[in-house]
């Protein structure tokens, strides 16, 4: 599974990762919440994202199966990858840099 660009990772406020993902070539980079129990289907994104849980709990799936992601998990997604989302009791929220 393809890790996210260390300087993500390191991040450790919303502006510490948008600075980071500017400077690592990505075109924007921004903070999603997600509520208590939603389910998002399959579907597939025009651009790659790679994105870092700080808050609550969710599942993401892909061709790979399933992972349970929790603050501090990461995850890659390349365009185009479908994939579903489901989010745990307390809703998620994650920060997420996205490249076109």
């Amino acid at each position: 599974m393809p890790a996210i660009h260390p300087s993500l990772q390191a991040a450790t406020t919303l502006e510490a990762f948008r600075t980071a993902a500017l400077a690592a070539g990505f075109d924007e980079a921004m903070a999603r919440s997600w509520a208590p129990h939603q389910v998002i289907d399959d579907h597939a994104h025009p651009f790659d994202a790679e994105a870092l849980v700080v808050d609550g709990e969710m599942w993401l799936g892909d061709a790979q199966g399933t992972r349970h992601l929790q603050p501090g998990d990461t995850f890659v997604l390349a365009r185009g990858t479908v994939h579903s989302e489901r989010y745990g009791a307390a809703g998620a929220t994650y920060w997420v840099a996205r490249r076109s």
